[in-house]
């Protein structure tokens, strides 16, 4: 008896692989890095949208004149934003994006740090009884009641 094994969807039609199987491999490769635009969840390898296909074959064209895996990203980059990457670069305006996050952690843990320490060395209100009016009042609410 044969298990079927799940596999990923793959939305490459066959007029889009090309004949190298190099060039191919590289091409799946950038195509599993790159958000389809209309889906925006989902790699241009994955996705049926017809954006999704055109970048398919822009990628291939890009590879088949010549172009290294980062000039492909790059061109790409340029017509749709970083918002064509799947992950994002970590460079230039990026990098304040990644280091935000756990930077304001740490502020977050320090300032929560420094409250706990304060709470811990304040002094304990000191307790102080009834004063004699406060005690007398007491009395009298409680003989009404």
């Amino acid at each position: 008896m044969v298990i079927p094994i799940a596999s990923p969807a793959v939305a490459v039609q066959p007029d889009e692989v090309l004949d190298d199987p190099v060039l191919e491999n590289r091409a799946r490769e950038l195509s599993k890095g790159l958000r389809c635009v209309v889906c925006q969840n989902e790699s241009i390898d994955e996705s049926n949208a017809d954006l999704a296909r055109e970048l398919r074959l822009v990628v291939r064209e890009r590879l088949v004149a010549g172009d290294s895996d980062e000039q492909v990203l790059d061109y790409l980059v340029a017509r749709y934003g970083e918002f064509v990457l799947l992950k994002p670069r970590t460079d230039g305006w990026n990098l304040i994006l990644w280091l935000s996050g756990p930077a304001l952690f740490l502020l977050a843990l320090g300032v929560g740090v420094v409250y706990v320490r304060g709470r811990a060395s304040a002094a304990a209100p000191a307790e102080t009884g009834l004063s004699e009016d406060e005690a007398a009042r007491l009395k009298e609410i409680l003989k009404d009641s």
